[in-house]
């Protein structure tokens, strides 16, 4: 009788562990994702007004935006690496170890920072020698010898960014980053134009303004996470001068992969570009406008994904196996949810969708909105897909797991994604719609492996015992 009690009390105890996972994950992960946005925000302000000024400045700021983007994304990849850290530390209750972590984190931005610096600063020789047009080469040149300073004050946003993540204090980084996109809105329109009395800097004025609304943010983050009552006991500061080197090159070990499987995404998706773009400039169009709305409703599972890791990694710490079960297959189905919503309008109104993005008087609209709307439709499957491999991937990086996912990236990538876009767009005659697939089956193919390994993470001793 009382092992029968016991089971019974557990069958009801069980559903109600799962429900209570459901609300601390979407607390944790709808902020990020709404910083996410915001994000995407302050990059399509700098398009909007720079684009004002004429093509050859347009052009150049692309240019340079993307060869900084690049770096920037794989030094944010390596420092997620703090947040497993520091709440696998949190979970076992070794607050010194919290600390060390975000401080090296901190020391991690700093050093990447300046190679960083040194190889930006070689822009325009770098666009020559891939043969880009000198005036448009220079142009990005210069623009770059001010935007390479956002590096820095970049970086270290993502390092205090983790350590909130880590304390659930997810609201703050969605407030700090809409506070940073109206910061930078305002800071174009007075230096890139020279309103209200201010020069009229054009390049230069886009480039002080990111340098200034990212150090703002950074320092507005930083100054709450030491001044906030129940953060400031962390001391993230404390000896800050000190080098910690053991977990310095543990924060680099573990979030290398995380940099490269990130550059190996973003390649995949620029590849498709370039196959989409071998069909012609109308088919390139739709493709670029189907993008950019994957792109927003992504950012979804990205703030999930993120609360998955952190929440994996604190159950981890404790050494609480169901608790790390629960709390990455609640982000996957809360995932599924959000995204299976999201395919569901893809596949209903692609063409309201797409329209957005059109001016419907240009005679080419019409074919535009014809390949965009396919597109958007083969989308709704890779929605689902694109969900589940990010959550699976950081429910691992949670478990301090990089390096596995990494080959599965560049598998399901690199031979799958690449492989069925090739053959079904251009051998089996499918055009756009083959490359999407393509895309689609290779993030599926990720998102099977990884989310395979996790389940199997007892097996494999990815999971600590409890005590």
């Amino acid at each position: 009788m009382p092992q029968n009690a016991s089971m019974a009390a557990d069958s009801q105890t069980r559903p109600s562990l799962w429900r209570s996972d459901v609300l601390p994950t979407l607390a944790l992960g709808l902020p990020l994702a709404g910083a996410q946005i915001a994000q995407m925000a302050i990059n399509t302000t700098d398009v909007l007004m720079i684009g004002r000024l004429g093509a050859p400045e347009l052009a150049a700021s692309v240019l340079a935006f993307n060869f900084y983007m690049l770096l920037w994304f794989f030094g944010m990849g390596v420092l997620q690496a703090v947040i497993p850290l520091a709440a696998r530390a949190l979970g076992q209750r070794k607050p010194r170890d919290l600390r060390r972590a975000v401080r090296m984190g901190f020391w991690v931005a700093v050093i990447f920072s300046i190679p960083v610096w040194v190889l930006l600063f070689f822009t325009e020789t770098i666009l020559l020698l891939l043969g880009q047009e000198p005036e448009i080469a220079a142009l990005a040149g210069h623009y770059m010898r001010f935007l390479q300073w956002t590096m820095l004050p970049a970086l270290l946003i993502m390092a205090v960014r983790g350590f909130l993540t880590v304390m659930e204090m997810t609201q703050v980084v969605l407030w700090a980053t809409i506070a940073g996109a109206i910061a930078n809105a305002i800071l174009d329109y007075l230096l890139i134009f020279g309103n209200f009395g201010f020069p009229r800097l054009e390049l230069t004025g886009a480039g002080i303004a990111s340098v200034l609304s990212s150090t703002t943010t950074f320092l507005f983050l930083l100054v709450f996470a030491i001044r906030h009552p129940r953060l400031r006991r962390y001391h993230i500061l404390g000896r800050i001068w000190r080098s910690d080197w053991p977990v310095f090159f543990q924060i680099v070990r573990l979030g290398l992969p995380i940099g490269f499987t990130i550059i190996a995404e973003g390649a995949l998706f620029a590849a498709s570009s370039i196959m989409v773009g071998w069909l012609g400039t109308l088919p390139l169009a739709g493709h670029g406008i189907a993008l950019q709305i994957s792109s927003i409703t992504f950012m979804v599972p990205v703030g999930l994904s993120v609360a998955a890791m952190t929440r994996v990694s604190l159950a981890a710490g404790k050494g609480d196996r169901e608790g790390v079960g629960r709390a990455g297959w609640t982000a996957l189905v809360v995932t599924m949810i959000c995204m299976g919503s999201f395919a569901i309008i893809f596949w209903i109104a692609p063409e309201m969708l797409v329209g957005f993005y059109l001016d419907l008087d240009d005679p080419q609209a019409a074919q535009v909105l014809a390949f965009g709307s396919s597109y958007l439709l083969v989308a709704a499957l890779f929605q689902l897909a694109d969900g589940a491999q990010i959550i699976g991937v950081n429910n691992l990086r949670g478990l301090g797991d990089t390096k596995i996912p990494l080959f599965y990236a560049l598998f399901g990538y690199w031979v799958v994604g690449i492989s069925l876009s090739l053959g079904l767009g251009f051998a089996a005659g499918w055009g756009g719609v083959g490359i999407w697939c393509g895309l689609a089956g290779g993030l599926a193919s990720v998102a099977v492996l990884a989310n395979r390994r996790f389940a199997r993470r007892n097996a494999l001793g990815l999971v600590p015992a409890a005590g």
